[in-house]
């Protein structure tokens, strides 16, 4: 399984970014893919997540609104947009798989099996 992020960088508050991963390695129907971000000295955070063979959808209330998360079929891709970025959206991003999740979505890191490499995100005030 390989989880491969990119599109991280810096920011100014009010901006915008687009994440994405390209998941391979494994079956995506019956798999929930997602992100979490860990800013320093803080614990991992859960973002977003959907499921691939519904596209349910699930997000943390603090980015409700300003992040969609999304499924590319033909790229096989799993993008997060982050729109009106604060600084304290600043953390390394993760790209996650819970690969039987089907069709619950969950929050909790330990539910997720496999986790990118992670790519940065800052938002400058």
């Amino acid at each position: 399984v390989q989880l491969v992020e990119s599109g991280g960088g810096l920011v100014q508050a009010g901006g915008s970014l687009r994440l994405s991963c390209a998941p391979s390695g494994f079956s995506f129907s019956n798999s929930a893919m997602g992100w979490f971000r860990q800013a320093p000295g803080k614990e991992r955070e859960f973002v977003a997540a959907l499921t691939w063979r519904s596209g349910s959808t699930l997000y943390a209330d603090s980015v409700k609104g300003r992040f969609t998360v999304s499924g590319d079929n033909d790229k096989n891709t799993v993008d997060l947009q982050m729109n009106s970025l604060k600084p304290e959206d600043t953390a390394i991003y993760y790209c996650v798989v819970d690969r039987y999740s089907f069709s619950n979505l969950k929050s909790a890191p330990s539910e997720y099996d496999y986790w990118g490499q992670g790519t940065q995100v800052t938002v400058s005030s």
